[in-house]
């Protein structure tokens, strides 16, 4: 979207068939880096499709423990003051986010595509082959593909990605009239148990405007138009049984049912009342730091070069952040005003500064989520709750 307004050419190779197979019935935060690099690279008309889309909540976020007492909880005012329709925060479907960044770009998008490798030319161009046996040439190659990017495996084959150790449930229970306190039916929820593990619930509304015409699968039951609170649980992967990722969705209920024994009985409806088809477990992964690289005509944005754990919620906010970066030394290539392979430099060494600063973020919260050091979440609760009585700390921290 960026490239075209801009007037730069450009061409997606998607390995989806169509543009409504992929979709996923869940929602993302997009934070203020995310928000504005959405609205520079997208026609102003797309951008407002964006805005009538997202949905809104006016919950605030809470700190709580095990028994859901708080330690610590702000006001949506008191987190989200008044930022604009552009630096501000929302909750996008990734239905509806795909859609929106699918506008317009029928003659950009080439579904079926599944990348094989790549060639880099006598004259420098890269050519990237696909499955099907055809290739595509070009000035410069992005690999824009996902975690396990294949681009970065020929690029960087040493690059690695880690085991963290900790493996994650996740669930969505469905707000249609449900008991739940109002806690857990409004606010974002961090719950700090006083052992072991970490438990997260976030609140999700409908779309304001459905994009997608088509319905998702029946089996993915909560879509854009659904309200609901997700809600995670994490721990070492040590301490839940060694087939917790091939269990259904019921059996991982009770994993975590079991693990919570003695939390609130809140929480336990939380869990225990999700559509045991929304459950399911991953075990969460991290990229490691990457050395800078001879820069060329392959470079890498999002997931495909740093790829971080969920325990920080920028991942996709660093992906659009790539892209609105890359985006604008592109124009500047265009412009004269820098030549190719100096404008990616400085691209790369940027997006490797806070990407990967993201990355060590999300990795230290997700190692916090599988320790057992009593003493030292004693200390964060007491900080919580110290913050929380002191106006100047509390403002601070908001």
């Amino acid at each position: 979207q960026g490239l075209r307004r801009a007037g730069i050419p450009a061409t997606v190779y998607e390995r989806t068939q169509t543009r409504t197979d992929w979709l996923q019935g869940y929602r993302i935060h997009i934070n203020p880096h995310g928000s504005r690099a959405l609205h520079d690279c997208l026609p102003p008309a797309v951008w407002q499709q964006f805005l009538d889309s997202v949905s809104v909540n006016d919950g605030g976020v809470g700190f709580a423990t095990e028994q859901l007492d708080d330690l610590l909880r702000f006001s949506a005012a008191e987190i989200l003051p008044e930022a604009g329709r552009v630096d501000a925060h929302y909750g996008a479907s990734r239905i509806s986010l795909r859609e929106v960044l699918l506008t317009d770009l029928g003659d950009v998008v080439r579904f079926g595509k599944t990348f094989e490798h790549y060639e880099i030319g006598a004259d420098e161009r890269a050519t990237a082959h696909f499955s099907d046996g055809t290739s595509a040439t070009a000035d410069l190659l992005i690999g824009a593909d996902g975690a396990n990017s294949r681009v970065r495996r020929q690029l960087l084959p040493d690059a690695q990605r880690i085991d963290t150790g900790i493996l994650a449930v996740a669930g969505k229970h469905r707000l249609n009239g449900v008991a739940l306190p109002r806690t857990l039916r409004e606010d974002v929820n961090i719950v700090i148990p006083a052992d072991s593990g970490f438990f997260f619930t976030a609140v999700w509304q409908p779309d304001h405007k459905t994009i997608v015409d088509e319905a998702p699968p029946p089996e993915f039951l909560l879509d854009n138009a659904a309200a609901y609170t997700f809600w995670a649980y994490a721990d070492a992967a040590s301490r839940l049984p060694a087939d917790t990722e091939t269990r259904s969705g019921a059996d991982l209920q009770d994993v975590v049912l079991n693990r919570t024994s003695g939390w609130a009985p809140a929480l336990h409806e939380l869990i225990g009342g999700s559509d045991p088809v929304t459950v399911n477990a991953v075990r969460v992964r991290s990229a490691t730091p990457v050395d800078p690289w001879p820069t060329g005509r392959v470079t890498l944005i999002g997931d495909a070069i740093h790829n971080m754990t969920p325990m920080a919620g920028v991942g996709a906010n660093t992906a659009l952040r790539d892209a609105d970066l890359l985006r604008r030394q592109l124009i500047a290539v265009t412009s004269g005003d820098q030549e190719l392979v100096p404008a990616l430099r400085e691209y790369e060494e940027r997006m490797r500064d806070y990407g990967f600063a993201a990355v060590k973020r999300s990795l230290r919260n997700a190692r916090q989520a599988g320790s057992t050091n009593r003493i030292a979440r004693g200390a964060f609760r007491t900080v919580l709750r110290m913050v929380a009585g002191v106006p100047p700390l509390r403002r601070r921290m908001a």
